[in-house]
């Protein structure tokens, strides 16, 4: 099992390719007061997480706005902005009530209406949300009934909207820094957060400075350390792992992210630097099959996929124990993660016969199989951006061994644009594409027949492309009934129902992964997505 907190040795692969960062680095008096982060993510295309809703915009987000709820350190979803929540005995409208005194970094109340503007800023089909809108199908108007109570008007009951309403593509925004306007709110929302947004220069930095209007602290956080409290973050975008590491080991910059699972197990042997690591909840990483098109429309052939590849000893030598594999299609984060090994082991006799039941019984001189004069092609693409170096290789190992059984899998390097575009336009036959939420309800947004319709954004959740009323069944019932055990049940059966029919090659937890120098102290992740928090950080 991962352990949550690693140490890390100064020795790693790569050092090498150190470039010089001279311009991020701070000398001795800031580092008391500055934190230089460097990502591997890529970098948002705008800093508004109502707008489109991935990963790096609910990163950066986090330590500027704020939302509604949140999940404390025992799971327990616990109000943040809001102080109450009641549900109407139907289900259909949820009443939640407001901390009073609070104020959004430019002065501007939070109230009531500014709830209202938020939610309907994100339920405009001009805003493109994706992530914030899927979690609000359900409702059908937000409204304020006084200054510091708003009504969920919902057409179903949502077990999980306080669980959506704790995620930072739901946080709130001043509404004055909304009628800006999309460029100017995307170039730099106005939050009530610990930090606000000072400056943002693009392919470089985004720089924080500390918000001090903030009053509000995140459920769970401890005391500040001692010491003096970082007063600004330099967010720095730096692509490659191992520059970061290089950066991070020669001083230039305090935390890195996105660590590589090679230098990631040898940083346990010293305590030259820290790390903090934990599962992303939402699903696993895992290998989607387009159903709506051949070959994966044949579950002979998703399932001959499935058994072609010894993934168990792959994500072993890849990751050298930072990671275990996952047979589910939830994070080990979330309570009712199922997993069906029985289900995925690697079976290369009977891979082959599957695809000679399916048809695809003659094979060209390159080994690859043909049925109706048509190769049996995947077409496979990553993101060079969400995918690390090692799951790259990881994909490349089950090319090769699907190639063994007659499979010929295209890998398609891309960058996140290009392979947002693939996805948009069904543009794959196999595809990695994470997508966290607090909640098993996560289920439902990417494997309902709903998920198949794009978002404003032009984002569909579904990539399977599966329509099934059975599976539709179950994730409507999960989403509509208070009851833990049962919700546990129906979601356990959906699980089930998903790795039977061979939609998906789970392959492990979306991992956070971050290093950093042992003189920070005070980082945390925040339960409701483990993201990273620097509200609290300071230098020894």
């Amino acid at each position: 099992m991962l352990k949550q907190s690693l140490r890390l040795v100064g020795a790693v692969a790569g050092l090498a390719l150190l470039v010089p960062l001279a311009a991020c680095s701070a000398t001795p008096a800031e580092s008391k007061t500055t934190l230089t982060f460097a990502t591997g993510q890529s970098e948002p295309d705008c800093l508004d997480p109502h707008v489109g809703g991935n990963w790096p915009q609910a990163e950066s987000a986090h330590q500027f706005l704020e939302s509604l709820f949140a999940r404390d350190d025992s799971g327990e979803i616990v109000p943040w902005l809001a102080d109450s929540s009641e549900v109407s005995e139907d289900g259909l409208t949820w009443t939640i009530g407001l901390k009073e005194g609070i104020e959004f970094s430019d002065g501007t109340p939070f109230n009531a209406a500014a709830v209202v503007a938020n939610m309907e800023h994100v339920r405009d089909p001009n805003t493109k949300s994706s992530t914030g809108i899927l979690a609000l199908e359900k409702v059908d108007a937000i409204v304020a009934t006084d200054d510091h109570t708003v009504e969920f008007q919902l057409n179903t009951p949502d077990s999980a909207l306080l669980e959506s309403l704790a995620q930072s593509w739901l946080a709130i925004m001043s509404p004055a820094g909304l009628e800006r306007g999309e460029q100017a709110n995307c170039e730099a929302p106005i939050g009530t957060g610990a930090f606000q947004v000072d400056s943002w220069t693009k392919q470089d930095r985004i720089v924080f400075v500390r918000n001090e209007t903030h009053t509000e602290a995140m459920p769970g956080e401890a005391t500040p350390p001692e010491g003096e409290r970082i007063e600004r973050i330099e967010w720095r975008f730096i692509p490659d792992a191992a520059t970061r590491t290089a950066a991070l080991q020669s001083g230039q910059v305090d935390v890195i992210d996105q660590v590589q699972p090679d230098a990631l197990s040898g940083f346990q042997e010293t305590d030259e630097f820290s790390t903090l690591v934990g599962p992303r909840p939402g699903t696993t990483a895992r290998i989607e099959l387009n159903t709506t098109r051949a070959p994966f429309d044949d579950p002979l052939v998703r399932e001959a996929f499935t058994r072609s590849t010894d993934i168990d000893a792959a994500v072993e030598s890849l990751y050298f124990g930072t990671l275990d594999r996952s047979y589910s299609p939830l994070s080990s984060a979330l309570p009712e993660s199922v997993g069906f090994p029985e289900l995925l082991g690697v079976d290369v006799d009977q891979a082959n016969q599957l695809l000679d039941e399916a048809g695809w019984t003659e094979r060209n001189d390159a080994g690859i199989r043909i049925k109706d004069g048509q190769p049996l092609t995947v077409v496979f693409p990553l993101s060079t951006n969400q995918s690390i170096p090692a799951e790259v290789s990881l994909v490349e190992q089950i090319a090769a061994s699907a190639g063994a059984v007659g499979f010929d899998v295209q890998i398609e390097l891309l960058d996140i644009g290009s392979w947002y575009a693939a996805s948009g336009e069904w543009a794959f036959d196999a595809i990695i594409a994470p997508y966290s939420k607090s909640s098993a309800d996560v289920l439902r947004i990417v494997y309902h027949s709903a998920g198949n319709v794009p978002a404003p954004s032009g984002y569909h959740a579904n990539n399977t492309g599966i329509e099934s009323p059975e599976l539709d069944a179950m994730l409507e019932q999960a989403g509509t009934t208070t009851d833990r055990a049962e919700r546990a049940d129906l979601y356990a059966q959906a699980q089930e129902f998903i790795v039977s029919e061979h939609l998906i090659v789970p392959l492990y937890d979306q991992m956070v992964q971050f290093a950093y120098t042992p003189t920070l102290e005070g980082l945390r992740l925040d339960p409701s997505l483990n993201l990273i928090t620097f509200t609290n950080a300071s230098f020894k």
